[in-house]
């Protein structure tokens, strides 16, 4: 049973709609790349895929045991959250809060949950750190880590390696797949064409002529080779 289905999606915000007529499931252990122009709707279906808006029409359906707000998110940035002022640890440990409901405490299973996640992304070390004052590409493993405490079942990122240098780029993306290797859903948005062809088990092509099937089959299909041959764009 796929853990995401999404039947015939119209998405918008004030009354304009931006996609019509989506349709695409995700499965356990899936890495679904989405993909696609600027303004082809990407951001708005990860914002509703986190229930930050909802459908103008169409539905959105969990299942295989996933709850709606068991969905891990590792966002971009924006330069005022590079310099938050807290330790790594607390961080990382706010990825426990929506299980925390009115509880003004993280349990000790909580905490070692963070600390196993911190572990888990190579940052362990850094604990004590100042978030403000890490290297771009440690600051996105402990965003990971964060993500990982809100769930061990599926990760929403946008553009996880944007800002980073090559090298830990790739680095970001391998570790993105060893993950996946573990058993942990992936679904990226993504303007590295490069990245997702190489990475993706799956492709979500968005704007113009729309695609979602195997990273094969888009390889394969007019509207890959198009998009593949220009690069991509950058979102």
């Amino acid at each position: 049973m796929p853990q995401l289905v999404c039947q015939d999606l119209t998405l918008g915000y004030d009354g304009k709609t931006v996609v019509s007529d989506l349709s695409f499931t995700v499965s356990a252990g899936d890495y679904l790349c989405v993909v696609g122009e600027n303004g082809s709707g990407k951001s708005t279906l990860m914002k509703t895929l986190l229930r930050l808006m909802t459908p103008m029409s169409g539905q959105i359906v969990t299942g295989d045991g996933l709850l709606p707000n068991e969905i891990g998110y590792l966002p971009q940035q924006s330069a005022a959250q590079r310099d938050f002022p807290a330790s790594v640890r607390e961080v990382v440990r706010s990825g426990c809060l929506n299980r925390c409901g009115f509880r003004p405490f993280y349990t000790r299973q909580e905490k070692q949950m963070a600390e196993d996640c911190m572990e888990r992304l190579g940052v362990a070390s850094l604990a004590r750190h100042c978030y403000r004052e890490l290297s771009g590409g440690q600051q996105q493993r402990a965003l990971l880590a964060r993500a990982l405490c809100a769930t061990q079942k599926i990760l929403l990122m946008d553009e996880p390696a944007s800002g980073l240098d090559p090298v830990v780029g790739a680095e970001m993306y391998d570790l993105i797949k060893q993950l996946n290797g573990e058993g942990i859903t992936i679904i990226m948005i993504s303007h590295d064409i490069a990245a997702s062809v190489k990475y993706a088990s799956h492709i979500l092509h968005m704007g113009g002529q729309s695609f979602f099937g195997t990273t094969a089959e888009y390889l394969e299909s007019e509207t890959g080779r198009v998009y593949a041959s220009a690069g991509g764009e950058r979102s």
